[in-house]
Order: C-alpha cells, then structure tokens, then sequence
C-alpha cells in the first residue's frame, strides 16, 4: 500500500521517529477511531485535502446565445389583461392542489414519529419500562447506526440527575453514559464534592450515539424528546445538572447558549412539574478549555451547597 502524503514511506522512516511525533500520529490515530472513522474504504490511501481538477465546463452551444438582460427582466403586467385585482399568479407556497394542501401531507408524516414516541414513553411506569420502550422504539435512524443502547448509570433514587449531551464512541461500546475521557473527568468532578456513581444518577438527552460523534440535530432531540422527559419523571431527582450546551437548551427550551446558561439555577417545566436545574459545561469541553475549569467548579460547590440545603 502506498503511504498517504505526510505519512512515513517505509517502517524503517517510522523507527526515525521521535517519541513527540510517534505519540502525535497515535493521538491522531485515537482521535479517528473516537469520531467512528475506524475502517478503511479503499485499498490505498487517498488525500482528500488535495486540489482536485475541476472537470472541463461543457462548451456552451453557439446555437444559442445568451438573453440579454432586457429579455432577462420580468415583464410587467398589462392593465386590464385580467380579472380586476388579480395578481400574476405564480407557484403556491403551499405546494400544488388545494389551499395547504401540500403542507397537510407533509406534517402527519413528519409528526408521526413524535406521536409514537409519546405514546410510548408516557405508557412505561417504570425505568425498566422506559428501557424497553426505547429498545423497542424503531422510529429513529440513530438506533441503525449505534452499536448500543446507552440508557443510563449510577443510582436511580439519587437526589441529583445529570443529563449530558449524547453518547460517544465509548459509551457506545459499553453501553452506559460517561465512560470515555470526558466521564473520567466526570467522575473526578463528582468525587471533589463528595458524589460518586452510587449517589448520582447519570443519562443523556439521546440514547444511541449519532455517527461520527456529531452534535444531535433539531429534529433528532425533538423525536426523543418523550423518552428523556419521561425518565425524569420517573426518577424524580431533587436537582437536575444539566451537563453541556445540547443537553440544556433542549430540556429548558432556549436558544441562549452555554456560557450564558451556565451557573445559574432555573426551573425546567415537564408536564405541569418544575425542576431546579443547574446548566453546566460538558467535560468534553473542559477537555478542550481546561481554562473554563474554574467556572465548572463553581456550578459544581453550588450543586453542592444546594444538596446541602443551602
């Protein structure tokens, strides 16, 4: 196989190595394998990042010549060329057919999922339930993907229930939330304030791993909305911790970000039932911006003083 452009040439270039640059290229290496690009799809190396040769215009015809710009600008109405007060008409928004025709078609199909998923998740009257709704649920394409379904962790009769964002490539081989480099951070967090997994219950607002470790679209978290609110229900924390920017505009249904959410106690409203929540960063960013540790410690001593009933 020949050797990607950057890549050593021959075993022989790759024992040249430094220790710092043979520790770069398994660090790189880790960092494919996490985002889910862990299998190759050809037999030799490709760089993509390559300027590649546009393919040749198709010669225009000298049959026909280009409209003018007089010819390219619509034309005007005439007066009285039609009904009095009508209009050109043109394309409906609402599609082709009746009134609304179009978009009356379109919102059973898209709302058919939701509907599912509710009914679903408000007939679990338990947390066992409620996993086996999920595991049955066949309405999300992220199910296809995952290898696992990754429910949650740690003690259900907690006080406090963390909510993270969605599950990656670790979490998703093992099956419980957290479990990578940003649960391990997790735990240590945890640990600081006297919590550990036996007196904190952990889950996250998606049960399956989108692919590649994206962020969860729109429609994704709303389809699996249900299930999150109902395992909140069902486990009745006292307090929530809502744990990364995803996981917080969702469940207090807000656009404000992270850094502006973060720090300050707010009610989240399920079905007539408020729940002090306190929005946090993900460990995954503090990974990133190990700076923004000093804030994540001070949500973490407020959960703390509020545990302690302060």
């Amino acid at each position: 196989m020949n050797p990607a452009p950057g890549q050593p040439a021959s075993t022989h270039e790759a024992e040249d190595l430094s220790a710092e640059d043979l520790a770069a290229w398994l660090e790189i290496l880790r960092w494919h394998c996490e985002a889910g690009m862990d299998a190759a799809i050809g037999e030799n190396p490709r760089n993509r990042f390559a300027q590649q040769t546009p393919p040749p215009a198709a010669a225009a015809s000298p049959a026909a010549p280009l409209p003018s710009q007089e010819a390219m600008l619509p034309a005007e109405p005439q007066k009285g060329s039609g009904p009095k007060g009508s209009s050109p008409k043109g394309p409906s928004p609402q599609g082709s057919g009746p009134k609304g025709q179009g978009r009356a078609r379109a919102e059973p199909a898209e709302n058919a999922g939701i509907l599912q998923a509710r009914a679903a998740a408000q007939a679990a009257v338990s947390l066992q339930e409620l996993r086996a709704a999920l595991e049955h649920f066949d309405g999300c394409d992220l199910k296809r993907s995952a290898r696992s379904l990754v429910f949650a962790d740690g003690n259900p009769e907690a006080r406090v229930m963390l909510i993270g964002e969605a599950p990656g490539a670790e979490e998703d081989r093992q099956g419980l939330p957290f479990v990578g480099r940003s649960g391990q951070l997790l735990d240590r967090m945890l640990a600081a304030i006297g919590l550990d997994r036996s007196s904190a219950y952990i889950t996250n607002i998606l049960p399956w791993r989108p692919h590649g470790n994206r962020n969860p679209t729109a429609a994704e978290i709303e389809l699996l909305r249900p299930f999150i609110e109902r395992h909140i229900q069902l486990a009745a924390p006292e307090l929530l911790l809502l744990v990364g920017g995803v996981s917080a505009k969702a469940l207090l249904h807000t656009t404000t970000g992270i850094l502006k959410l973060r720090g300050s106690w707010v009610q989240c409203r399920i079905s007539e039932q408020d729940f002090p929540a306190l929005p946090t960063f993900h460990p995954a960013y503090l990974l990133r911006r190990p700076a923004d540790k000093a804030l994540a410690w001070r949500d973490f001593l407020s959960l703390k003083q509020r545990l302690a009933g302060n």
